[in-house]
């Protein structure tokens, strides 16, 4: 497993170890106790999730405000572009953003930690997205930040197409009237 910290160091981009040959390929997609050696973080995921998207669908920003999730995503079909914002008021980063490819063929995750909004836009035919999460979803606590607020200048791949959102995003509040969390590193529920 390969840990590569990204612009925003708690945000990681977890390549796994992957065996191929001409039969197919096999890798660990998730492994607790590597997990926690490889990135130093010993959370307790409490639920997974799995979406399957169309090509230029747009799912996010979103954060619950109380009872914060830290999200360990990936894809097992098709392609995404996948971005997570600092929320964290407190921190350094806050209201910066990091994205990535995840795919199919590049089997990597990235970690979204506590604290943090997170969306993806679908680049491929269509999309199975999976991710674990450490605290449960809260739809009364759920709140979501536009997509295209220009504080925030996400460059994500629309290749001059209008993305196809949800009217639940549709609603997304600009960053600047969004409810951040009012301090630094969030621990996720369960830390060791």
């Amino acid at each position: 497993m390969k840990i590569t910290p990204t612009a925003i160091a708690d945000v990681l981009l977890i390549e796994p170890t992957v065996f191929g040959d001409a039969r197919g390929f096999f890798f660990e997609s998730f492994n607790q106790k590597a997990f926690a050696q490889a990135t130093g973080l010993d959370v307790e995921f409490v639920q997974d999730n799995h979406s399957r998207s169309a090509r230029g669908v747009l799912r996010g920003l979103h954060y619950q405000i109380e009872q914060p999730q830290g999200k360990l995503v990936r894809v097992v079909r098709g392609a995404v572009f996948d971005v997570a914002v600092d929320l964290r008021q407190a921190s350094a980063t806050f209201g910066q953003w990091v994205g990535a490819e995840l795919s199919e063929d590049n089997h990597r995750q990235l970690w979204v930690p506590p604290g943090f909004a997170h969306g993806f836009l679908v680049t491929s035919e269509s999309a199975d997205f999976l991710y674990k999460t450490t605290d449960y979803y809260a739809p009364q606590f759920e709140r979501c930040i536009a997509w295209d607020d220009p504080a925030l200048a996400i460059a994500w791949p629309l290749a001059g197409q209008a993305p196809q959102v949800s009217a639940k995003d549709q609603t997304g509040v600009r960053l600047a009237n969004a409810a951040p969390y009012p301090f630094g590193r969030i621990e996720p529920k369960g830390v060791a």
